[in-house]
């Protein structure tokens, strides 16, 4: 008689939501690229710190108080009052296992606001902002939504039925709020916006690498979303197919819209469909079908495009759109869900109208929250302690200004920089024959050693004129004689050079 092996579902479920925090996990890998890629390559290393940097402040904080704020026992369904950093070496396994699939949203979370304020907001701002968001700003709203995951009473809001299924509200709405905030209260980079000029289009580091870390993000989706399901059964197919359906239904989208507004295909817009597509089905994932995923992304990459020329009219500065990508399809997603989803699968009991309300009041209530809270924490910071870079760093890059990192291109553009405060037509820069920046170095020593050539064979030319030759700035101030104007005027170009003009004709 064969045996029947026996599974161990509980096992199972544990393994595979690690797996899930895992694939989350390289999410964190997709922003690094896609930020560092589309910014400037001045700044590009400071934006890849800010990932690296946020990742840490997020989980140490999540797991010393957030975590306990939104799963611990709920008090009247506002807060969690257990379950903190000091009491979870006590837990099951399971209660761990949340803990790190968690770790990983609310580190998500706070990483949409690095690409939004790049280029202009100091190291240290930054990762105050990320702190704040770990400590109360996604832990509290998490709880409304999300609290009693774990048993126990509900949070408020998903008492009323709220339903959330991913954090397409939670987790990137509430990082959307906190960019929007962030980017009004420090402002756009220098040179963004000139009057009576459209927008500068600052020119992209690494584009293929901001490629590449959307389809990071795109992998990292699988556990974002399949590992919501907190269990390995028949619902995971479903939801992996709607998530990857939502990505291209964005992509396609935002290409056409980008055709049609830019007359070419934008790689932007690509982008950032993508990561519309994927945070609108995030909200209903488990309770769509898959026609209502790819039109539910194609919607989103659509309100995208609009969006982030919204803002550019409006003279926003969103450094990476991350607004336009995690804000407002986060919305467009949960306000869509009751209309599209199947309401046995949503479970509230509610009906069709009844449900619209109360997602509606659920992402109004994110709103007020995390613009409010993330709003007051700007204005009151901002009092002791800058939230933008001096004009100067920001002109420089922060790569170097607040981490001291050269790269090839800045020590040329420092060399040349010298070269023309100390007008030595002499110096030539060491160039590496096997980079690019080698190269661009090795033709402007060509050029400055033609240059001195030409320069050399004018000086000869001027010295043996027996006409008399003055040079002058535009200040009136002698800058040359030649000896034929020492001898027409009895001077000596030494005692003559700096002085104004006026006083040589006049004697």
């Amino acid at each position: 008689m064969p045996l029947t092996p026996i599974v161990d579902t509980e096992l199972l479920d544990t393994l595979w939501v690690l797996w899930a925090a895992a694939l989350v996990f390289v999410m964190q890998a997709g922003f690094l690229c896609l930020e560092a890629g589309t910014t400037r390559s001045k700044n590009a290393i400071n934006v890849a710190m800010k990932n690296i940097a946020d990742f840490a402040i997020a989980l140490s904080i999540f797991w010393l108080v957030g975590f306990g704020l939104m799963f611990g026992v709920s008090e009247g369904g506002w807060l969690g009052t257990s379950l903190f950093g000091w009491q979870l070496n006590s837990v099951s396994s399971w209660v761990i296992t949340l803990f790190i699939f968690q770790a990983m949203f609310c580190a998500t979370a706070a990483t949409i606001v690095a690409g939004a304020v790049a280029e202009r907001m100091p190291f240290f701002a930054y990762l105050w902002t990320a702190l704040w968001i770990a400590l109360l700003i996604y832990p509290v709203f998490g709880h409304w939504a999300w609290g009693g995951l774990l048993g126990g009473e509900s949070g408020w809001l998903a008492s009323l039925g709220f339903v959330d299924f991913a954090g397409s509200t939670v987790v990137h709405s509430v990082g959307g709020w906190v960019a929007l905030a962030a980017v009004l209260a420090i402002g756009p980079r220098q040179g963004r916006f000139n009057q009576n000029q459209p927008p500068t289009a600052f020119p992209a580091g690494n584009l293929p690498l901001a490629m590449l870390g959307a389809l990071f993000m795109i992998l990292g989706w699988f556990g974002f979303n399949g590992g919501s399901t907190l269990a390995v059964n028949n619902q995971v197919p479903g939801i992996l197919a709607n998530t990857v359906l939502g990505a291209a239904g964005g992509i396609l989208s935002a290409m056409l819209m980008g055709w049609r507004t830019r007359r070419y295909a934008d790689v932007m817009y690509a982008i950032n469909g993508a990561i519309a597509g994927l945070v609108a089905v995030t909200a209903g994932a488990h309770a769509i079908s898959m026609s209502a995923a790819l039109g539910l992304g194609a919607v989103s990459g659509v309100l995208m495009v609009v969006t982030s020329e919204w803002l550019l009219n409006h003279r926003i500065d969103d450094a990476v759109g991350a607004i336009p990508a995690h804000l407002i399809p986060g919305i467009w997603g949960t306000l869509a869900l009751p209309w599209i989803a199947n309401p046995k699968a949503l479970a509230t009991g509610l009906s069709t109208l009844e449900q619209a309300g109360v997602q509606l009041l659920g992402v109004v209530v994110c709103g007020l929250w995390s613009f409010g809270i993330a709003w007051l924490l700007f204005r009151i910071s901002g009092r002791y302690f800058p939230l933008r870079v001096s004009a100067e760093d920001e002109k420089m890059g922060l790569n170097l200004a607040e981490h001291g990192t050269h790269n090839e291109l800045t020590q040329l553009l420092e060399h040349m920089r010298r070269h023309e405060q100390q007008g030595d037509m002499r110096q030539r820069i060491e160039a590496d024959p096997f980079s690019e920046v080698g190269e661009i170095a090795a033709g402007y020593n060509r050029v400055a050693a033609a240059l001195e050539s030409a320069i050399g064979h004018t000086r000869v030319m001027l010295h043996n004129l027996r006409d008399g030759v003055l040079t002058w700035q535009a200040n009136g101030l002698l800058t040359s004689l030649n000896p034929g104007a020492e001898q027409l005027f009895g001077v000596q170009a030494e005692q003559m050079i700096g002085t104004p003009v006026s006083r040589l004709l006049d004697s």
